[in-house]
């Protein structure tokens, strides 16, 4: 049945590639249509228009102008004709009014050849690769045929792009042609990347206060971007590196003699210090960036560029700059303007733990070293983990709360229907549990919670079994407070809705040596076992997983985790992974990238993350234990 639809779809799609348009042509897109692209694909089409769609809600317009003109490195020149990348200039035109558009150019100087003083002038023997964002209503029959019948993805309210390859003849004369495959391939990884750097450029502070015009320090950023599945070529990932300006390369910032070496990509000298200025903290001691020294209150600085470093003195701060912090304060930035995005507002208990135990006496009816929330403060940091004293009665685990205010060992049915439950959402979660939502169990929740949300959404081989009622074998890497979370994890059981069972296998060098070995049978269709050791010394004599899960993993503090991923590649295992913040994530992609390993499951916010922001030490970045989840061979 499978194949007659693809074929059937083919015969169909090969119908309107006769009725949609024919080239070459004169003006903007005229007779240009992707429909008739050489070995198109109508999903190949959708991509683009997706990655155009995505592109655009993150209005590179608002700041971005013809003069600024961002450099385009897409893989390695090999994998392009004529051994060399197509376009490797970009600019953004429209941002003063017009038509919003983004042209890329054969070199940066056919780029400044079309920058007129007011304008973009047409240069003779330039040729240029567009995306151009037309309003729905006037643009051409072929076009709105062409994405009423795929269905493809609009752009803001009523625009999609249009993408062509023009050139000027030498009498003023535009020609357009329809683009090849490699053209948009090439563009759909630019789009991609663009999409996610240019928030990262940071305004020089040196830019003259009358100038209209903004100007940006010099940056470079390589980024992986996914291809979709028609694109790949038997490469899932591609690194796509964005410079502005063009040109701009990685460069040594510390000479032989430790000093500091002024280069291209960086300022000689520093910023007055009348930049700086102190933030009031509520919280308590934190730890200097650059010094390591205690500080709290009125006494803590705070970088003025991107709030999220910690300081005890401009000195202190002043010198960190000059070390390390420069290179990445846009980074930090950008993930503390993510701070509203990420924070889960629907709760009403507090959601801010920078002091655990105090943040665990305002919660609940006191829950502060009661049940499963001893593991949350430090008070049985002397207790081995998975060794806390324990009952039988659900109540105590949950230290006390409220009989409604915690999930109850209850199976339950949706409307007849015997099938494991799709999450998305805390607030799914509690409304389907009747919890309210003044109840802090999302915070040990998360766990089990983040499993599941793998194991039902994430991985397509664990949700097939499940949904044939088969078992699932799970390898949970490095185990430690959620040994002590076992009556959490019943929850698994209770939404899986009475369909498949979950075998879980903890191996880790924190499992107690009297636990090791240990089945526990936490419900009827969720098996613990538990298992102490390096998971690549015992994975051998384990049951081979269908997929492999480690959570708040802290790759760049654990080295053993080297050789866990070389056992992932070794044996192509889906794996996933969390951590609390953005930068961990980043760290950890450099630990996997070492490992020979491509992220195949991007980083992206997971949704069952606990809704209780943690304070780091030295930063203030958005940080929430589970915050982010990351995969590789998906």
């Amino acid at each position: 049945m499978v194949g007659y639809m693809d074929s059937q779809l083919k015969t169909l799609f090969s119908r309107y590639r006769e009725q949609f348009g024919s080239g070459p042509g004169l003006g903007l897109g005229s007779g240009t249509c992707l429909m008739n692209v050489e070995n198109v694909s109508h999903s190949f089409i959708k991509a683009m228009y997706k990655a155009a769609a995505a592109l655009y809600r993150t209005d590179p317009w608002k700041r971005l102008r013809p003069d600024h003109l961002i450099g385009l490195r897409v893989g390695k020149d090999s994998d392009w004709t004529g051994k060399k990348q197509p376009f490797p200039c970009v600019q953004f035109v429209g941002g003063d009014g017009g038509d919003l558009a983004f042209y890329m150019f054969r070199s940066e100087n056919d780029a400044r050849k079309t920058m007129g003083s007011r304008e973009t002038i047409r240069a003779p023997n330039v040729e240029i690769m567009r995306a151009t964002y037309e309003v729905q209503s006037l643009m051409l029959p072929s076009h709105k045929k062409m994405i009423k019948a795929l269905s493809l993805e609009v752009s803001g309210a009523d625009r999609f792009p249009v993408f062509d390859v023009c050139r000027c003849n030498s009498a003023g004369e535009l020609r357009c042609r329809n683009p090849t495959i490699e053209e948009l391939r090439f563009m759909y990884g630019v789009m991609k990347a663009v999409s996610l750097v240019h928030p990262l450029l940071q305004e020089d502070d040196d830019t003259p206060k009358w100038s209209k015009f903004v100007y940006f320090e010099p940056f470079i950023e390589t980024v992986d971007v996914q291809w979709p599945p028609e694109m790949s070529k038997g490469n899932d990932i591609v690194a796509v590196t964005v410079s502005h300006p063009p040109g701009q390369g990685y460069t040594e910032k510390v000479n032989s003699s430790g000093g500091s070496t002024p280069t291209k990509s960086q300022h000689s000298d520093f910023r007055k210090e009348d930049t700086f200025f102190d933030m009031r903290s509520a919280g308590n001691s934190r730890q200097c960036a650059q010094c390591e020294k205690e500080v709290s209150g009125d006494h803590i600085t705070y970088c003025d560029h991107c709030h999220g470093i910690i300081y005890c003195s401009t000195i202190c701060q002043k010198q960190h700059w000059k070390e390390s912090h420069k290179g990445v304060c846009g980074h930090y930035k950008a993930m503390m303007e993510r701070e509203d995005e990420l924070a889960i507002n629907i709760f009403t208990f507090p959601c801010f733990n920078e002091n655990p135990c105090k943040y665990l006496e305002l919660i609940g009816n006191g829950v502060h070293r009661k049940g499963m929330w001893r593991r949350k403060c430090p008070c049985y940091s002397h207790c081995p983990f998975g060794l806390l004293p324990t009952t039988d009665k659900l109540s105590d685990s949950w230290g006390g709360l409220d009989d409604d205010v915690y999930p109850h060992e209850s199976l339950f049915q949706i409307h007849g229907v015997s099938n494991p439950i799709l999450l998305s959402s805390w607030l799914e979660y509690y409304n389907l549990r009747s919890l309210p939502l003044s109840s802090p169990v999302a915070d040990i929740l998360s766990h089990p919670l983040t499993v599941y949300y793998i194991l039902t959404t994430l991985s397509v081989i664990s949700k097939n079994l499940l949904l044939k009622g088969k078992e699932v074998i799970l390898h949970y890497i490095g185990p430690e407070e959620e040994l002590d979370w076992m009556p959490a994890f019943t929850e698994i059981s209770h939404i899986l809705n009475g369909m498949g069972n979950v075998q879980i296998v903890m191996v880790g060098p924190g499992v107690p040596t009297n636990l090791s070995g240990s089945t526990s049978g936490i419900s009827s269709r969720v098996r613990v076992n538990i298992v102490r050791g390096i998971y690549q010394e015992e994975a051998p004599y384990l049951p081979p997983p269908h997929v492999v899960i480690g959570l708040n993993c802290g790759f760049e503090s654990y080295s053993s985790w080297v050789g866990a991923l070389e056992l992932i590649k070794a044996k192509g295992l889906p794996a996933f992974f969390t951590d609390q913040s953005e930068i961990l994530c980043a760290k950890a992609k450099q630990v996997i990238r070492g490992a020979g390993l491509h992220i195949t499951h991007p980083v992206t916010p997971n949704p069952f993350r606990s809704p209780v922001r943690n304070y780091n030490m030295s930063t203030n970045l958005p940080s929430y234990s589970n915050g982010f989840v990351l995969g590789v061979n998906t």
